[in-house]
């Protein structure tokens, strides 16, 4: 302990009794690759919480410990805007989109073109996620997102000047997308070292944001028929602009002590992180999903009138989805504190399933739509609000930004194409019938997912009974030989030594299969625990 009182001189630290060392200690090994764990948790993987009684600032300085508050519901907040002027924003793009079709501003362009403006978006913000986790680590995470909202609103107020369609591909598309990525990913990794107890909570308030579509859609709605086209366009670009920024310099990061994660230096992006069986699962559930969530975000407002409801109830039962995910996030966060991340996330998930496979098949009101909105929003965008807590249980805290742009690389496919399948799913038939195959098919995803977070969830009982079951010197040896290798790759990785594919698929394999080693038992599938 004497280095660590070298370490920090001023202030003097408080003296620290030996069983307060000792409970920290074994706190600290009885924690999953690194990270907090609640008491329950601990007591299940064979440590012991520190009592009441003990200072939490003496347990602070044995080891890391977040504040489960404090700053970091100014983070949240900031973070919540910065949802809220990105993914909010972009969801506008449909309000613009039909003002350039209703009034042929561009005679050459197609509505599949004006779709893949909108989607690109997306897809781009998602897919340059381990450039910029890349830019992140060099530049610094306040950098990086103030260069977020610089494009963001080039994006925006460039948009107004375009006289051709492949114009509004390079604004709204490309640079807007890639401002999107630059503020997003960076932001999102930034919460959950402020919390344990309260992570999941954090982030469901965070995510909430992208529901303030509701708002720039009427705002879009209004300014279009006040101040025209440009203006709009301008006026959104000065808005998001002022708040991204602002947020920037809100956003702090909280540095991980190094004891407790094995290293305090920000990871790069590293393929054999598919090669683990959390990351593959977490990874194939949002892959999977997200088809679903896609098409069923551009199927509901055409279900809406194919079963008689004008298309102004059309936008309203949308909106109603939008409603659904800036209430239900938050909620869903705070019982998944409570009750188990996975457990929430596959409840939701399974939940979703039986919605679309009943309740969207059978509803034939606005009344009845407008319920599924609801509940589909609340449950069916559960990924991206459990995402990072889950990551955060499953590998460690330091991993999780780098993990969780790898994942939103992979999610590219279903976030370009979902809407695309959309369209061709309803082709054909006549009325409600046609929706049938689109409706079973996003319940199917729904359904792959459940499967996929049951097979998460019994890997993670699996690594706490191991944890319980005193593998401990052998086993952490093994992970420390791991950590070795994995810092070898990296740095390879640096240097531009890469392994060939072959070697890389043997080694995947071989994580694979050593770590998937006892998670397939039934018992484990159907066991209640809180996880």
């Amino acid at each position: 302990m004497s280095a660590l009182f070298d370490a920090h001189p001023h202030p003097q630290p408080p003296s620290l009794d030996s069983d307060a060392i000792e409970l920290a200690n074994r706190s600290h090994h009885a924690a999953f690759s690194g990270q907090e764990s609640d008491p329950e948790t601990l007591r299940a993987a064979g440590g012991t919480p520190p009592p009441d009684d003990i200072d939490p600032a003496t347990v602070a300085l044995v080891k890391d410990v977040p504040p489960d508050g404090g700053y970091g519901w100014v983070v949240t907040l900031a973070v919540f805007l910065i949802n809220v002027n990105t993914w909010g924003i972009n969801s506008a793009w449909g309000i613009f989109m039909e003002q350039y079709i209703r009034e042929n501003t561009f005679p050459e362009a197609s509505q599949f073109e004006y779709a893949l403006i909108g989607g690109l978006s997306v897809s781009l913000a998602l897919i340059l996620g381990p450039i910029i986790s890349a830019i992140q680590r060099k530049m610094g995470t306040r950098c990086t997102m103030i260069m977020g909202s610089l494009l963001t609103f080039g994006g925006l107020f460039s948009a107004s000047a375009a006289s051709r369609v492949w114009h509004l591909f390079m604004s709204v598309g490309l640079c807007m997308g890639f401002g999107f990525g630059l503020l997003y990913i960076p932001a999102m990794g930034l919460l959950p070292p402020w919390f344990s107890r309260h992570r999941s909570l954090a982030l469901g308030l965070a995510t909430a944001g992208a529901g303030g579509g509701i708002a720039w859609n009427l705002i879009t709605g209004k300014l279009l028929e006040v101040s025209g086209l440009k203006w709009t366009w301008r006026i959104l670009g000065l808005v998001s602009v002022a708040f991204n920024i602002l947020c920037a310099f809100l956003c702090r990061e909280r540095p991980i002590a190094s004891h407790s994660t094995g290293s305090s230096k920000r990871r790069s992006f590293n393929i054999r992180d598919f090669g683990r069986t959390q990351v593959l699962l977490i990874l194939l559930w949002g892959f999977i999903t997200e088809f679903g969530y896609i098409s069923l975000w551009y199927s509901l407002p055409s279900y809406a009138t194919s079963i008689g409801l004008t298309p102004g109830q059309g936008s309203v039962v949308n909106a109603m989805l939008s409603l659904g995910v800036g209430v239900g996030r938050p909620i869903l966060g705070a019982l998944s504190d409570r009750f188990g991340r996975i457990n929430l996330a596959l409840l939701c998930c399974s939940s979703c399933a039986i919605l679309c496979l009943t309740l969207w098949i059978l509803a034939r009101s606005y009344a009845g739509l407008i319920i599924f909105a609801l509940a589909a929003g609340a449950g069916g965008g559960c990924f991206w609000a459990t995402v990072n807590p889950i990551l955060a249980e499953t590998v460690s805290l330091a991993e999780s930004s780098a993990i969780f742009g790898t994942i939103c690389f992979a999610l590219v496919i279903p976030t370009t194409f979902g809407e695309a399948i959309a369209l061709q799913l309803v082709k054909g038939g006549d009325g409600v019938n046609k929706f049938m195959p689109g409706q079973i098919f996003v319940g199917c995803t729904f359904l792959g997912g459940t499967a996929l977070l049951m097979l998460l969830r019994s890997w993670q009982i699996c690594e706490i009974e191991r944890k319980s079951q005193g593998l401990g010197s052998g086993q952490l040896g093994e992970g420390h030989r791991r950590s070795g290798e994995e810092s070898r790759t990296e740095e390879d990785l640096e240097e531009g030594v890469m392994a060939s594919g072959r070697s890389a698929g043997v080694a995947v394999l071989g994580e694979l299969r050593s770590s998937a080693a006892g998670m397939w038992s039934p018992r484990k599938l159907f066991v209640a625990r809180r996880v």
